[in-house]
């Protein structure tokens, strides 16, 4: 390995959410220290993943089946959508075990100074979603809407509400627990449970 291949593997850590420079300088040593047990393992590990990993196209879950393992998982229960911003989200909700439904993941929040509208997310297959429910054996009962409470999080919530009045399901959003300006990702299970339990509706 050059020095040129360091200073691009460092680059491209520091370029991941929550390292700097200083975090990937440290990690590439720890690395380079211990490529058997550790560097290797994670190249392999990091190309498996960018072969097999996909996008589900029911909820937008990642996870190497389409449609992914939660919307495939029979004790679900499908009348329960609850809808996050990104990925990350699902995950947090999944790891506090106080949901049992569905998910959609919508990809970001509606954004004016960033310039993303309705189109720019999966705010569409989420109508779509719940109006093909509507005639099955299964109709979604509920929507919840478990968006953060940022000004964004909350006028996507609001834009989805209104999207969503004429199809007779109802809407609720997280309550308790999650403080104003929070992002899902960063608060802890317990947290998480208590909002999800106490959701009213939106």
């Amino acid at each position: 390995m050059t020095v040129g291949d360091i200073e691009r593997l460092i680059h491209l850590l520091a370029r991941l959410p929550g390292l700097g420079p200083r975090s990937a300088r440290r990690a590439v040593l720890q690395m380079i220290k211990r490529p058997e047990t550790l560097m290797l393992p994670l190249a392999a590990a990091l190309r498996q993943a960018a072969e097999n990993i996909l996008t589900c196209a029911t909820c937008g879950n990642l996870d190497t089946a389409n449609p992914c393992a939660i919307c495939r998982a029979p004790g679900r229960n499908a009348a329960l959508i609850c809808v996050v911003e990104e990925v990350a989200d699902l995950w947090a909700i999944e790891r506090s075990g106080a949901f049992k439904g569905l998910y959609h993941v919508l990809g970001g929040t509606l954004s004016a100074l960033d310039g993303r509208g309705p189109e720019q997310l999966n705010i569409g297959s989420l109508i779509d979603r719940v109006e093909r429910a509507r005639g099955s054996e299964a109709p979604v009962v509920e929507v919840i809407l478990a968006l953060g409470t940022t000004v964004d999080g909350q006028t996507t919530a609001h834009y989805i509400a209104e999207r969503l009045g004429d199809t007779g399901v109802a809407i609720s959003r997280l309550a308790q627990g999650v403080p104003v300006g929070g992002e899902l990702d960063y608060l802890d299970d317990g947290t998480l449970s208590a909002a999800l339990k106490a959701r009213r509706p939106a």
